[in-house]
C-alpha cells in the first residue's frame, strides 16, 4: 500500500507575498519549479517546497495560475512539524492569521489551523 497523497499544490494570487509568508513560517527556501509543457511565455508560475523524494510523505508546489483564485479551494493540507506551536509562533509576523492556535487531538498529537497571506487555510500537525 502506498501513500494516497504524492503532491500538492496551493493557490496563490501574489506569489513574492506567499513564498515569503510560507518561506518565513518554516524557515524554507523555494526553488523555481517549470512546467515543461507550458510555453516560455506562460503566466504560470510554481515554486516548489524543499523535498527529498525518498523519503515519507509528500512534497508539492505554491502555484499562481490565471483561472484559479487563491482561497477558494475544498482542500486542507497539514504541514508535519516537530512542534506545530513553533511554526504557529511565526504565522502573524509573516501575515498570515491563526485560527485555532494548538490543540490535542487525542492519541493522534495536536494540530494548529491557520491561514495564509491569500486566505488558504492550511493545518500543522506534531505528535507533542
Amino acid at each position: 500500500m502506498k501513500n494516497p497523497i504524492t503532491w500538492f499544490e496551493i493557490y496563490v494570487d501574489d506569489m513574492p507575498r506567499a513564498s515569503a509568508f510560507y518561506s518565513s513560517v518554516f524557515a524554507i527556501e523555494f526553488a523555481d519549479l517549470l512546467d515543461p509543457t507550458a510555453p516560455s511565455d506562460s503566466a504560470l508560475q510554481m515554486k516548489a517546497f524543499p523535498s527529498d523524494m525518498e523519503s515519507h510523505g509528500a512534497s508539492g508546489a505554491l502555484v499562481c495560475v490565471d483561472g484559479m483564485p487563491a482561497g477558494h479551494n475544498s482542500v486542507l493540507v497539514y504541514f508535519s512539524c516537530e512542534d506545530c506551536e513553533v511554526e504557529e509562533s511565526r504565522i502573524e509576523s509573516a501575515g498570515g492569521n491563526v485560527v485555532r492556535p494548538k490543540f490535542s487531538i487525542g492519541d493522534y498529537g495536536f494540530i494548529t489551523l491557520a491561514k495564509d497571506t491569500e486566505g488558504n487555510m492550511f493545518g500543522l500537525h506534531s505528535l507533542s
